[in-house]
This record gives structure tokens, sequence and C-alpha cells, in this order.
């Protein structure tokens, strides 16, 4: 299938590093309502599952026409109607208060029309509903004068919820039973704490649709074991950080600048696929796969030298 003769497409992509996404920026001219709609469209964007290969030319040719349809004028009201039921239900009220922001299509700066602080936050809770929406940082806004800020832009097109990409979910139940088998221990600090998250071992930037699977109430303690390890929400963040990392350059990460895998070597093992539940056997050996596992390494390590 060419690519729709309404579609201007620009040369080359756009990378927002930290999410892991890849862009596109065209332009859709839509005759018939004598209007334009100028943005960019995803091309690498995990949480809907979307991956095309740059040089694929017929994969990215009915990838936009996809996406041309979608956001032609006429189907707006409907997918608007389709969203404001959606949001009636929501208790999300920052969030809800986001999107309608956004949800116009256009794009829109973070410092001129978002005053919530956790912006960010929001825009993954939105990403993780499913909603595609493209991310320009470092952008350096005309009206505001802002030089770092981020440019949002929400594509009006139909949500993506994939089994396989985006976070697992468990009952609140299941969740304090993981912190109990877990022991209440802040695996990073090695002592107990109160406000733990239980975290995947392997990091969910790896997933692909066939990863996510289900955390039923009656996972034995072994399964909770070797699947989860606990967290603060800092610690959490910072090994989100560096498993990007590694998923994008291919450089894994340390604990404490302490260049030590148990398995492995500093860099990604090229023999194993990057995502998917194979690319599980790569993170083996990292320290912020299994905390504790790397922990009695080293210490083994250490009396073996004494």
């Amino acid at each position: 299938m060419a690519l729709n003769q309404n579609i201007k497409l620009f040369s080359g992509r756009t990378v927002n590093t930290k999410a892991s996404e890849e862009y596109v920026h065209v332009i859709f001219s839509y005759p018939d309502s004598n209007t334009k709609w100028d943005g960019w469209v995803p091309v690498q964007y995990r949480r809907t599952g979307v991956a095309i290969v740059d040089g694929d030319t017929e994969a990215l040719e009915n990838h936009l026409n996809s996406v041309y349809e979608q956001i032609n004028p006429v189907n707006y009201p409907e997918w608007k109607k389709e969203q404001d039921k959606l949001w009636s239900s929501s208790r999300s009220v920052e969030t809800k208060d986001i999107f309608y922001v956004l949800n116009d299509g256009k794009w829109h700066c973070r410092n001129c029309d978002i005053s919530n602080p956790n912006f960010a936050r929001r825009i993954q809770d939105l990403k993780e509903m499913g909603y595609t929406i493209a991310t320009h940082v470092n952008y350096k806004c005309p009206v505001c004068g802002n030089s770092r800020s981020t440019n949002l832009q929400l594509l009006p097109i139909k949500r993506v919820e994939l089994a396989g990409n985006g976070y697992e979910t468990w009952s609140p139940a299941l969740r304090k039973r993981i912190i109990k088998v877990l022991g209440g221990v802040d695996v990073y600090e090695d002592t107990s704490a109160t406000h733990c998250l239980p975290d995947h071992n392997f990091s969910e930037i790896r997933w692909d649709d066939d990863t996510k699977a289900e955390n039923p109430d009656t996972m034995t303690d072994m399964e909770i074991k070797a699947k989860f390890q606990l967290l603060s929400n800092q610690r959490n963040q910072q090994k989100r950080e560096v498993c990007r990392n590694c998923f994008q350059t291919g450089k894994r990460g340390t604990i404490f600048g302490i260049p030590y895998f148990y398995e492995g070597g500093p860099e990604w093992d090229e023999n194993i696929p990057k995502k998917g539940k194979e690319a599980e056997k790569g993170c083996i050996g990292c320290p912020w796969y299994d905390i504790e596992t790397w922990r009695k390494k080293v210490i083994n390590k250490l009396q073996e030298e004494e």
C-alpha cells in the first residue's frame, strides 16, 4: 500500500531517549474539511506495541495511512464521546485534568498549559492507559520563552491496551503478601522499611507482547521470590533509568560504581535478544536485576580473596 498522497512525510526521526521512543514528523491534509494536522507520529512506542524498524518503508507507510484515517476530523466527535465516557467514571482527577488539556490533538507546552508539578507521572499514567503521546523534550517555547520546556501532543486515535506491554498489576492482597514474603526489606539498603514497593527483577522496558503475565493471589512464595524484590520509590526510579540506558546503549548498570557482574560483563550480550522473555537471560548477573543475589556474590568473592 503506497503512502496516502495527502500525507507529507519529513525525513529523519526524532528520538526521545528518556522514554525510548521515536517519531516521524508528518502533515496530514484533509481536503474535505480543508484542515491540516501537523504532528509527530510514534514509530517506536513500546506501550502500544509500535516498533517500526528504520528503513522498513512498507510498514511505515501502512502505519501512517492508518493513523491518517483515525485522525480525520470527521472521526473526532465519536472519539471524544468514547473518551468522555471512559473518564466519567475515573477517580484520577489530576490525570483526567491533563487529558482534557491534551485531548484536542494539538501541541501543548508543559509550562504554558500544564500546572501539575508531577506532570511526568500523569503523562506516564496516560500512556499506560493506551494513549499515544508524542513528547518534544528541551523545547524552546515561543510563548513562555522557556528553552528547556516539554511539548506534548496526544494523538486522537484509538487507545491500545496491550497484554504484553506496560505494567502488570496485582491485587491489594497480593501486594501485601509480596511485601510479607520478602520480609519488608528494602533490598538496596538491606534494611527493613515501611514504604517499599514490589519491583519486577526483569525490567518492563525489555518486555514484549508475550512477556506480561498474570499475578494471581495464589502465587507461591517461591514464585514471588523469583519474580520480585522490594525497593523504595527513589531506587525504583533509579533502576528504571539504569535499565533504560542499558536498553539503549548496551551498557549494563552498576551499583555503588562497582563493575562486578556475576554473569556476563559490562556490555549486553549481543547473542541475547534485546526484548522478550529470552532477554531476561541478559539481565542475570546485573546488580539491579537481583540485588540480594548480587550482594551475596560480591561478599563471597571478597571472602575467597582473603
